[in-house]
């Protein structure tokens, strides 16, 4: 009886100690110069002022700590105003295509249950490839095409027409069309962004695993690092911590469902282009395990040799400039702003303002979760991202 308590309590002890956010240093003792950092301030209250956002979070780590961690506005403003705190949970849209689908993907690699080259039509009975309108040749569609938004499928679907069509909820009817509908172009051919990819992408884990993709992240990626309020559908518990996205015709406000209309009027918030909702503390564990070659705190989640091959454009793509679920420096890599390295840097972006950004040089990630669909879907933040990745990365000092 007394060593089943000791083992409890060993157990508990170890439970409690992974699931603790990173420790916070001074930016002075991780090489940063603090009154340079502090010049984030200033940009991301200029665009709060400007009426871009209503509000932000901000987190910068180096290595396995933090440096910066602040909220700046509110996260709420209509129906009523609520200030923004460190603590809040945004709904991550396409960030999600990294930290959840990309990473699931790549420990299947590395499980050995997938290979990148493989065709999607092993995993998806019916998925078309593409056919030359001029030749009729017939060219697969791969795996790392879709990681790479090479793939020739178009950027999105026509949400509204597939719900009348299929109903809401209806995953099955959406995977129907991306597996027919027609191919842009050739594979590798060129860049083209587009969330039916990474719909794609979820599919071949949940046919793999026989779970959804949301369960898989949660058991592989966000229960093993302690990310105790990252999750796809969050529950009722979590939404006085998330921030509400757009406002509807019928006046109330998108809270604690995915804002993306095919992930959520069709795949029900378990999507692979977006749906998870996270905040600042856990996606730095996320950004310190990445930044240690895949291991936070003892958890592991890929090993370090997936976590490089995983962020480096494959040799082949450099023309596409993405990575396998990042992008390192296609045109829709402004967020990594223009001081940090300029190959090896990967990041990624959301439509509702979220953008997450790792220089494995110098170590350093900016985390920057900002609300601009709320109320409404009208602003950019485009610069404000790359302004911000600048300020930080013109405060390294020491690497």
């Amino acid at each position: 009886m007394k060593k089943l308590f000791l083992l409890l309590c060993a157990g508990l002890i170890a439970a409690i100690s992974f699931a603790q956010p990173l420790a916070q240093v001074s930016p002075e003792k991780a090489g940063m110069d603090p009154s340079r950092l502090s010049n984030v301030d200033a940009i991301v209250n200029n665009s709060i002022e400007k009426g871009e956002i209503p509000g932000a979070v901000l987190a910068v780590v180096r290595g396995d700590k933090i440096v910066y961690l602040k909220s700046y506005g509110n996260k709420s403003v209509y129906p009523k105003a609520e200030k923004m705190d460190v603590n809040t949970i945004f709904d991550m849209a396409s960030v999600s295509k990294s930290v959840g689908t990309a990473i699931s993907v790549m420990q299947l690699v590395e499980q050995g249950k997938i290979r990148l080259t493989d065709n999607v039509a092993m995993y998806i009975p019916g998925f078309n490839g593409y056919e030359n309108p001029e030749n009729g040749r017939k060219t697969d569609i791969r795996v790392i095409d879709l990681l790479t938004h090479s793939s020739g499928l178009p950027p999105y679907a026509p949400a509204a027409q597939l719900v009348e069509k299929y109903g809401s909820p209806s995953p099955e009817g959406l995977l129907e069309y991306i597996s027919t509908c027609k191919r842009d172009f050739a594979p590798t051919e060129k860049f083209q962004y587009s969330c039916l990819n990474f719909i794609t992408l979820q599919h071949i884990v949940q046919n793999i695993s026989g779970i959804s993709l949301a369960e898989y992240a949660r058991k592989n990626i966000f229960d093993v690092l302690g990310m105790k309020h990252t999750s796809y559908n969050p529950p009722e518990e979590h939404y006085p911590m998330i921030a509400p996205t757009e406002k509807q015709a019928d006046g109330s406000v998108i809270l604690g469902k995915v804002h993306d209309p095919l992930a959520r009027l069709l795949n029900d918030g378990n999507s692979g282009n977006a749906g998870v909702f996270s905040n600042a503390n856990d996606l730095a564990v996320l950004a310190a395990a990445l930044m240690n070659g895949g291991e936070y705190n003892g958890k592991r989640i890929l090993g370090s040799l997936t976590v490089e091959a995983m962020t480096r454009v494959p040799a082949g793509l450099e023309h596409i400039g993405r990575s396998l679920g990042w992008d390192n420096y296609s045109p829709y890599a402004s967020n990594n702003g223009n001081l940090f390295h300029p190959v090896k840097t990967y990041g990624h972006t959301g439509y509702t303002g979220t953008s997450f950004v790792v220089d494995p040089v110098s170590k350093t990630a900016v985390i920057l979760l900002a609300n601009r669909v709320h109320p409404e879907d009208k602003h950019s933040v485009v610069r404000l991202r790359a302004l911000v990745a600048n300020a930080v990365a013109g405060a390294v000092i020491c690497k």
